[in-house]
């Protein structure tokens, strides 16, 4: 069986009610994120086991994040406690065509300030299959990044299998004196599966892809392929921003030998929009996993957890097997 491992930054989400503007903002709603906490969520729900690699502040904050993972059976033994404040983000949701927009208070966090060193990766890693990393970590700083590729290194001297979510946070990175495409292409070079998209591709091979259209997807996954040998799994969505309440999404899994690619679908009535990747990401690895590496199956069950996520508030998506059915055969009436 799968054992996954997740190794990020646990984050307290702030947003207003109502789709009011922060600014304006009387009250604010509080949920617990992250995006590897995310995908380890989604896939707790899914029936897998997973486990988190993390610190947080020694204080209420920090014990809510843990709290809300364990109670969604997430193993948080490996979660320090340590000195510093809890990660923040704000979150402004979109409407209409206004879109949504997030600012980040998560400098010097209990996380941020945790080196490499501080972390056991021999007894954190220990029993572990795969091991889910995301570019955000090491856009927090220098100690963090050496943290991620410490990670990823200690994941490569056991054989656990390394995968790498894009997660490009441009503010991030222009927070410090980073060089962003150098550390991603050190991280990606040890990878074993890549969520991440053209975008992402053009960023670490300094020339610009295209994403039109699936031949133009592909020949993007193929470079991707041609640099980076250790790499066997390429997935991403295409998504089409109708308004804010309304989405058009595919999902693609790229394999070195082919790639399958679902139809379009229209997420509309969006409920909250944020986590969706991370439930592309939680859904695509349950799928490969569930059906011993069928690309097409993992890109169908991708796409049906990140349609279910955009109709649940909150950061992670808490969707089962059931569900999932239930999207790729249509059921869309009540189910009794």
């Amino acid at each position: 069986m799968a054992h996954f491992a997740f190794f990020g930054e646990l984050l307290a989400r702030l947003s207003p009610p109502g789709r009011e503007l922060l600014r304006t903002a009387r009250t604010l709603d509080i949920c617990v994120g992250g995006a590897e906490a995310n995908v380890a969520v989604g896939l707790a729900n899914l029936g897998h086991a997973t486990r988190m690699i993390s610190c947080v502040p020694d204080n209420p904050l920090g014990a809510m994040a843990v709290g809300l993972l364990r109670r969604e059976a997430v193993d948080c033994t490996h979660v320090a406690t340590a000195a510093g404040r809890m990660g923040l983000y704000f979150l402004t949701p979109g409407a209409s065509l206004r879109a949504s927009e997030v600012v980040y208070d998560r400098a010097d966090s209990s996380f941020a300030r945790a080196q490499a060193e501080d972390f056991d990766w021999d007894a954190a890693l220990d029993g572990v299959t795969h091991l889910h990393l995301s570019g955000i970590t090491p856009a927090l700083g220098k100690g963090s990044a050496r943290a991620a590729v410490a990670a990823a290194q200690a994941a490569r001297s056991k054989g656990i299998t390394l995968i790498f979510d894009g997660n490009y946070r441009a503010r991030l990175w222009e927070a410090w004196d980073s060089d962003p495409r150098a550390i991603l292409t050190e991280l990606i070079g040890m990878a074993d599966i890549l969520f991440g998209n053209h975008r992402d591709i053009s960023l670490l091979l300094g020339r610009e892809l295209h994403g039109d259209g699936p031949e133009r997807r592909r020949e993007a996954a193929e470079a991707a392929f041609q640099a980076f040998p250790q790499l066997k799994l390429i997935a991403s969505t295409a998504r089409h921003v109708v308004d804010a309440d309304s989405h058009r999404i595919a999902a693609r899994v790229d394999s070195r030998s082919g790639a399958a690619q679902t139809p379009e679908v229209l997420v509309s009535g969006i409920v909250d929009r944020i986590g969706g990747g991370d439930a592309f990401a939680a859904g695509t690895l349950h799928g490969l996993v569930s059906s011993n590496g069928d690309i097409e199956a993992a890109a169908r069950s991708g796409l049906a957890l990140t349609a279910l996520k955009h109709s649940l508030p909150g950061d992670a998506s808490l969707f089962s097997q059931q569900d999932i059915d239930a999207f790729l055969t249509g059921e869309m009436d009540v189910r009794r």
